[in-house]
């Protein structure tokens, strides 16, 4: 069976996938995805549309409308596939969205403040005051450059599309997953609004927290700077490598995929 797993090179392995195999509807759409994730890493993802990107990104979060239907996902030793969505999160995962849902009546701070003390609350930590989650929020604002007259308007709703790229990284300053998925968060974005992103994603980086980058340019990778680049294609990852990978997908597409043998 080919597995492109990415070899522990001492660190610990913070999300292990083997032979996953998912479905929507009666559609299959993952067909045996293998991926190892160590602590401290960052991976890209690429691939030609259709080819599953966001499907896996769904499943590992938890999306009620993919069905698993083989293979299995460990996430820091715990069975992944087992928990519900909102303790995967709760865990450390975290998805940024290529489209951000815009949530009307509800404030960026009361939503954040909820979402962080939820979390506190599910790994046995006592609740924010009020002054200490605004002390924070100050902190990671200035991390995405994010307009702190943001924070006082419904959750996305009137945003830019840069804004609201910026503002889920912004949430994911104040979560501090442990394992982040970007899917496709360069998607519309001008160049400054990229390098914010970017840097804010960098700033974030940590020995003790990975990162998965799905896209489609090698622009992005330039200024995140993955240590791997994997390729999907029709279901499976079939082919994996270091950043000069990105660089040749850029050059000359995903057509030399159709001349290799599957594997």
């Amino acid at each position: 069976m080919f597995r492109p797993l990415t070899p522990n090179l001492g660190g610990s392995k913070m999300l292990e996938v083997r032979n996953l195999h998912a479905k929507i509807g009666d559609k299959e759409i993952l067909k045996g995805i293998n991926l190892t994730i160590n602590n401290g890493e960052t991976h890209a993802i690429m691939g030609p549309n259709g080819s599953g990107k966001s499907t896996l990104s769904a499943v590992l979060v938890g999306n009620p409308l993919y069905e698993v239907t083989e293979g299995e996902a460990y996430f820091n030793g715990k069975n992944l596939l087992e928990m519900k969505p909102e303790d995967r999160a709760h865990e450390g995962l975290f998805l940024s969205f290529q489209y951000p849902v815009e949530i009307p009546g509800v404030s960026m701070t009361n939503f954040m403040r909820a979402a962080v003390n939820e979390k506190r609350k599910y790994l046995g930590q006592d609740p924010l005051s009020a002054a200490d989650f605004l002390k924070m929020m100050r902190e990671k604002r200035k991390i995405v450059e994010l307009d702190a007259k943001l924070s006082n308007r419904s959750v996305n709703e009137g945003f830019s599309g840069g804004e609201k790229k910026r503002n889920e990284i912004f949430q994911m300053a104040m979560l501090e997953p442990k394992l982040s998925i970007l899917d496709e968060t360069d998607s519309g974005l001008d160049v400054d609004a990229m390098r914010i992103v970017a840097e804010g994603v960098n700033k974030l980086s940590t020995p003790e927290s990975s990162c998965i980058v799905i896209t489609h340019y090698d622009r992005l990778l330039e200024m995140i700077r993955p240590q791997y680049v994997h390729v999907l294609y029709q279901g499976r990852i079939v082919k994996t490598a270091g950043p000069e990978l990105a660089k040749e997908i850029q050059e000359h597409g995903y057509d030399w995929l159709k001349k290799e043998p599957t594997p």
